[in-house]
């Protein structure tokens, strides 16, 4: 149990102080730059870049090496984005003809598409996608998994490492620190916030879609060898639908099938948990029964 609680607990250590030097830094650039307004988003990506640096230090401390977090040879790297890449779309297309089918997803009539603009969009929305999956999968496929999976079994490793990417997602407050009251002490205001936040019993759908998203992504992560790269392209496949779909659709708030989506992106929600689960489910019962199989 203590080793548990160990592994369970250095994370958010590492967390706490990714964040705390965000909250200072981000401070100091907002005071420097004389907008006091940046300070939510530099706090968020600040905290973005400190745990994707903290990286470096992690895997001197438990001697890993590029392979131990999953990354392959580059030949074989970029190969895997484009699988990964295609093999996102593939699952989660469904869940893009589900929404459209039932209603929920109604086609935006006053976007002026041309195909200039539809290409831009595209590549914008890509490259978009590619970084926040680089990012992610770096830091939860990547360090974060492995690390856990050197002191725990597999399935903890990728419990534990999805909740947490699922929690990052709601690490966030809609406060303004008003101008009069700006000081080294508001973004940790700002921090308490979005902990607390995290904790918002109203993002219980998305938590637990982006949960299940986490899981989809550890379980390809650990089985298959050195596929880093096939969880980025996956990711990125995602978020890339995702991105396009804002654009191209809008939502029926008046659906009586809006219950299956969450008011965070209004994608992910009931309909994606269920639709990832049944895969991961769905491919260990064929795992296993290939397995008696032989």
């Amino acid at each position: 149990m203590k080793r548990y609680l160990i592994y369970l607990i250095a994370p958010l250590l590492v967390l706490l102080v990714a964040t705390s030097t965000a909250c200072v830094l981000g401070y100091l650039i907002a005071l420097g730059l004389d907008d006091q307004s940046m300070l939510r988003k530099l706090i968020i990506r600040l905290t973005q870049i400190f745990l994707l640096l903290s990286i470096f230090p992690a895997m001197t401390y438990l001697k890993f090496n590029k392979e131990d977090l999953g990354f392959t040879a580059r030949p074989a790297f970029l190969k895997q984005l484009p699988q990964g890449f295609g093999f996102g779309l593939i699952t989660l297309a469904p869940i893009f003809i589900i929404l459209y089918v039932l209603g929920i997803n109604i086609i935006d009539p006053l976007q002026p598409w041309t195909v200039g603009l539809a290409a831009k969009k595209m590549l914008i929305s890509l490259l978009l996608a590619l970084l926040i999956s680089v990012v992610e999968e770096s830091v939860f496929r990547g360090m974060l998994l492995a690390g856990l999976k050197k002191g725990l079994p597999v399935i903890a490793a990728i419990l534990i490492s999805s909740t947490y990417f699922a929690a990052l997602h709601f690490l966030d407050s809609k406060t303004e620190i008003p101008p009069q009251e700006f000081n080294i002490l508001s973004g940790f205001i700002l921090l308490g916030e979005a902990f607390a936040n995290v904790l918002n019993p109203q993002n219980a759908s998305a938590f637990f879609s982006l949960l299940a998203v986490g899981i989809f992504l550890a379980v390809l992560r650990t089985q298959v060898k050195e596929s880093l790269g096939l969880c980025i392209g996956c990711h990125a496949g995602w978020v890339w639908q995702i991105k396009m779909s804002g654009s191209v659709f809008n939502t029926d708030f008046n659906s009586e099938h809006l219950y299956l989506v969450s008011s965070y992106n209004y994608v992910i929600g009931p309909l994606v948990t269920g639709w990832l689960s049944l895969a991961v489910i769905g491919y260990f019962i064929y795992k296993k029964t290939q397995r008696e199989a032989m």
